[in-house]
């Protein structure tokens, strides 16, 4: 059985996300990717403790493309260490993971 995974990524701006959402998908490394914000973000970054805006990506795919799919998302992402993070999907609707399944690359 294929293993699914939920790939979360931010960014500062909503035009880079969408750039990011649109080109997973169109090489089908990405099935659906919804993009939420602006969140607000608080982390460590150079020694300093930062707040920023940001949009975040929820990329659905397979864990056997997650390195092509993390390679992708460095080439376009505008972040000196931009945040890339793979859940698995433990369950789902069987009728969706088949759809999933049917518009990633094989």
């Amino acid at each position: 059985m294929d293993e699914y995974i939920q790939v979360f990524t931010t960014t500062e701006k909503k035009e880079d996300a969408e750039k990011i959402a649109k080109t997973l998908v169109e090489k089908r490394l990405a099935g659906c990717i919804q993009i939420i914000g602006p969140i607000k973000s608080t982390y460590w970054w150079k020694d300093d403790i930062e707040t920023s805006e940001e949009w975040i990506c929820f990329i659905k795919s397979k864990k056997k493309l997650y390195d092509e799919l993390e390679k992708a998302i460095k080439e376009m992402h505008p972040y000196e260490t931009p945040e890339i993070i793979a859940i698995p999907i433990v369950a789902g609707s069987k009728k969706y993971l088949q759809w999933l399944d049917n518009e990633l690359k094989k």
